[in-house]
């Protein structure tokens, strides 16, 4: 399966739906007051770049959002793969587009929060493999059982 990944708008039904699909995966997985989400809305902020793969239909198969904050700090934000995709190397596309954006950006640090549970082994998988590290809370995030946190240091 080929698979192109482009800064795109998340106020696009297609990725609404990608987004609405996350939403119903996280459910189940831990409270929700552990569930740190952004709407569509807050995506589309001028501090946000959201990154569609879509096959070469031009199907929305996954995203992920680079959120830029103060100090140099980029946050990975909703990554997700639509379940038909999965297996396919979707998520790791979508985050090697994130990193090469927080290098063009010239951030020092690339921070993610996802959880702990089963249903996240995978993500954390993903995060561990493409070069994150295990880390502590960061921003307002606060520390629980149902957090991980990893960074990735991208300029000395």
């Amino acid at each position: 399966m080929s698979v192109t990944v482009v800064a795109e708008s998340p106020l696009q039904d297609d990725v609404r739906m990608l987004i609405s699909g996350l939403n119903e995966h996280l459910l189940p997985l831990s409270p929700i007051e552990f569930q740190f989400k952004m709407t569509v809305e807050e995506m589309a902020e001028p501090d946000t770049t959201v990154f569609v793969a879509r096959d070469e239909n031009g199907h929305a198969l996954g995203c992920g959002a680079l959120k830029i904050h103060q100090g140099g700090l980029g946050e990975v934000k909703r990554m997700f793969t639509a379940p038909k995709a999965r297996g396919a190397r979707v998520g790791s596309t979508v985050l090697a587009a994130i990193v090469e954006r927080a290098r063009g950006e010239r951030l020092t640090w690339l921070m993610l929060e996802t959880g702990t549970a089963p249903g996240f082994a995978a993500a954390r998988q993903l995060y561990e493999r493409s070069g994150f590290k295990p880390r502590g809370p960061f921003l307002d995030y606060p520390g629980s059982n149902w957090s991980a946190f990893y960074e990735m240091q991208l300029t000395r």
